[in-house]
């Protein structure tokens, strides 16, 4: 990037788990990946669930520009209230926190969630296409007979997890290279289970948008695609994909991906909402 970092120093914020050994994997993937770089004077690692913890992360941090990017899907409590508090960012009069604050000679810049970014696109469509040329059995389907969904939390409590999925199935489905693209929610409609109905083509993919995978893209979304919980388990149990890629169901062809938080694009997605943030 053309940003000079080497003065700088980045760190990563995940959600992390103590139910789910996997809620880390991506925050530690992407932070090796920017450290080997050499991009940055020093790249960290923090999590709200895990330690490090959020609110000491900072501490150990001395270079003179600090650059704190939230691996969070959307906006809301937490990236705009939860993480800027813990880390000691200043609150305006009307609630909103500051973006850009100083500490002495130090200048630290919290930057916008990597999955509202727009970069995210190029993520969630390389995602789409590995794992169909992972697995192309009978042969490998062509994007233009094929539809994509992107699949979701959703929830009543934060119309900005809705918000976020929409808006990436958009700019997929404006750039045409899939026969449709569509956002499907857990909770919300139209549900996950309705992409057999929604598909006029027979491949369907399907990419959970979520950070790390969990509860809901290894076992909540292939029973609601049509696995019993059962199978789910002892293949879980085993150490095996919860789901077969691809599985016919109901007269189509679906292959299911992992979350996109591992996907190495992401890495770039960091570095753009850090080279915002230096603009700034």
């Amino acid at each position: 990037m053309a940003d000079d970092l080497s003065d700088s120093a980045l760190v990563l914020l995940g959600h992390g788990s103590t139910l789910n050994v996997d809620s880390a994997k991506p925050t530690y993937q992407h932070a090796d990946t920017l450290r080997s770089r050499n991009l940055f004077a020093q790249v960290e690692e923090a999590f709200w669930k895990l330690e490090p913890g959020v609110s000491a992360v900072l501490r150990g941090i001395f270079a003179k520009r600090v650059f704190v990017v939230p691996l969070f899907i959307s906006e809301g409590y937490f990236t705009e209230e939860v993480l800027p508090r813990e880390l000691g960012f200043a609150q305006r009069s009307d609630g909103s926190f500051k973006l850009t604050q100083r500490n002495g000679e130090q200048t630290i810049h919290y930057c916008g969630p990597i999955g509202t970014h727009e970069s995210m696109t190029s993520a969630l469509v390389a995602r789409a296409k590995g794992i169909v040329e992972a697995h192309p059995f009978p042969s490998l389907p062509r994007t233009e007979n094929t539809t994509l969904f992107i699949a979701g939390h959703g929830t009543s409590n934060n119309e900005n997890s809705r918000k976020v999925i929409e808006e990436q199935a958009a700019r997929i489905r404006t750039e045409g290279e899939y026969a449709d693209v569509h956002a499907v929610f857990m909770e919300e409609e139209p549900r996950v289970e309705a992409c057999y109905e929604l598909a006029e083509t027979k491949n369907i993919v399907m990419v959970p948008f979520f950070i790390s995978d969990g509860l809901h893209s290894f076992e909540d979304i292939p029973v609601m695609l049509g696995e019993t919980e059962k199978r789910v388990r002892e293949r879980l149990t085993n150490g095996q994909p919860t789901w077969v890629n691809p599985t016919e169901r109901r007269g189509k062809r679906l292959w299911y991906s992992a979350s996109i938080g591992t996907e190495p694009f992401i890495a770039e997605v960091i570095l753009e909402r850090v080279r915002e943030a230096a603009a700034r």
